[in-house]
């Protein structure tokens, strides 16, 4: 079994940055691919980036150009940076993984999930 802890969250201004970490343990490996996906209020969850077992990675067109998914495998850790934050970023960040070496920005192939960190960005 693996788990996944998100950190990183809180409240920020438009235009700022925030950082998101997700800490996994258990039966982890360096090759899983992991993701982020968010959901806010009232809306379906929505992928927002994922990074493959070689760090290649993939982003939503929504956070193209603003976010950047990275991972240090020697932590466990996979991170989030948020720049350019703008209030319809506002959601529950979630990250999670899966025991395949590509990267899929559809959260259907996930297995692992962590239990959320809240973003709210203010206007």
């Amino acid at each position: 079994q693996v788990q996944l802890v998100e950190s990183g969250g809180g409240l920020v201004q438009a235009g700022g940055s925030l950082r998101l970490s997700c800490a996994a343990s258990g039966r982890t490996s360096r090759r899983y691919a992991m993701g982020w996906f968010r959901q806010a209020p009232g809306k379906e969850r929505e992928s927002v980036a994922a990074i493959s077992g070689t760090a290649a990675t993939i982003y939503a067109d929504s956070v193209k150009g603003r976010f950047t998914v990275s991972r240090d495998s020697a932590k466990d850790t996979v991170y989030l940076q948020m720049n350019s934050l703008k209030p319809d970023d506002t959601a529950v960040y979630y990250c999670a993984g899966r025991p395949l070496f590509a990267a899929s920005l559809r959260d259907y192939e996930y297995t692992y999930w962590g239990q959320g960190t809240q973003v709210t960005v203010s206007s």
